[in-house]
């Protein structure tokens, strides 16, 4: 008997051993998880875009470790309590990763999941320095954080708007709100006070009292924190009252339903964001197969296929698809190239060498400010 135990306990350990390590018989299945459905589902487009053409590209070639690539998405609705759900739901399908979550708060929420069960979490988008700030072993971005989108806005107002009346806004959410506390603490050391520091609801669709306190305050720049929809709304109001402030917001304004709710009343919003990766000459390729298929390449499309070619990549370097041994190639690097350049993460799961810069809505697109 106790032979007989000994020896399924060994053919199990082998068998756990060899799907991870890349056994024939076992594909390995990754989930994209975020806003398929809801308010923010124009970024859930764009990452699952991104997604599904890297694992395409990836299994065309052969997959990982002999093995082929299978994706399972999740669809969080950019809600706390709806990603930890969809966190629960794909631990149980046993994926060996998780490309996601999008939004800050999901992927807050979803992180500590992912940690007590320790699946690689590899986010394209999720900006909220709470996310890699716990010390969680397992948990990476392929985007920068707000405190560094900040200090881009902070700098640009204090330089080109010194002497003007600066509101700043949020949305009460971990994302839109780590941002403006962030822009109001640099603004403060730099000697400048807001004329106002307020926050919405996110989901409302009048937003006329916010705007006539604002206009009576004689608020020349506004700073938003938050999403495309409620500023799209709070912009095309705005105008309505002939009240037109210089817009700043971050890069949760870029996609273009942003433009579409606010019209016109859009031109000249700036925002932070990467560097456009589509000039990134690796990427050429991507970004014509995904047009010619009449994808867009823009927003976050081409991070979210970076997320996937970095877990790749890491997977290859550890020669296995183990999820403790992926986590460490993906701090031990060096690098990883990708269609949004080289990467590489420090001890907290950050880009080493992240980078913002200034974009601006211009005649219903969106373009780089050199």
């Amino acid at each position: 008997m106790i032979r007989a135990k000994l020896a399924v306990t060994a053919a199990a350990v082998a068998l756990g051993a060899g799907l991870w390590a890349g056994a024939a018989q076992a594909d390995i299945t990754i989930a994209l998880a975020g806003p398929m459905t809801g308010a923010a589902a124009a970024y859930g487009e764009q990452t699952r875009a991104g997604v599904e053409a890297a694992v395409a590209d990836i299994n065309a070639k052969g997959g990982l470790l002999g093995q082929k690539l299978v994706l399972t998405i999740a669809d969080d609705a950019c809600d706390a309590k709806q990603a930890v759900a969809a966190a629960n739901k794909l631990v149980s399908q046993n994926v060996a990763a998780v490309i996601g979550h999008v939004c800050s708060g999901a992927s807050i929420a979803a992180s500590n999941v992912y940690g007590e069960e320790g699946i690689v979490m590899i986010s394209p988008t999720a900006t909220s320095p709470q996310l890699t700030d716990r010390g969680l072993k397992n948990v990476f971005r392929v985007c920068g954080r707000d405190d560094q989108q900040g200090e881009v806005a902070a700098k640009l107002i204090a330089d080109r708007y010194k002497g003007k009346k600066v509101a700043i806004v949020h949305d009460k959410q971990a994302y839109g709100q780590g941002l403006a506390d962030d822009v109001k603490r640099r603004l403060n050391a730099a000697g400048i006070t807001e004329a106002a520091f307020t926050s919405i609801t996110a989901g409302e669709k009048d937003y006329s009292a916010l705007i006539t306190r604002l206009k009576s305050d004689g608020v020349d720049v506004l700073y938003y924190g938050g999403y495309d929809q409620e500023l799209g709304l709070i912009a095309r109001q705005a105008a309505d009252q002939q009240f037109r402030p210089q817009i700043i917001g971050a890069d949760g304004i870029q996609p273009q339903s942003y433009w579409n709710i606010a019209g016109d009343t859009a031109e000249g919003t700036l925002f932070t964001f990467s560097p456009d990766p589509q000039r990134n000459p690796a990427a050429k390729p991507v970004v014509e197969a995904l047009q010619a298929k009449n994808i867009r390449t823009d927003g976050f499309t081409l991070f979210a296929y970076a997320a996937v070619q970095t877990y790749a990549e890491a997977v290859q370097k550890a020669n296995s698809a183990k999820p403790d041994a992926v986590a460490k190639a993906l701090r031990a690097g060096p690098s990883f190239d990708t269609v949004v350049g080289s990467l590489s993460f420090d001890d907290k799961g950050d880009l080493k060498q992240p980078g913002y810069v200034f974009w601006a809505w211009r005649n219903g697109e969106k373009v780089q400010v050199d």
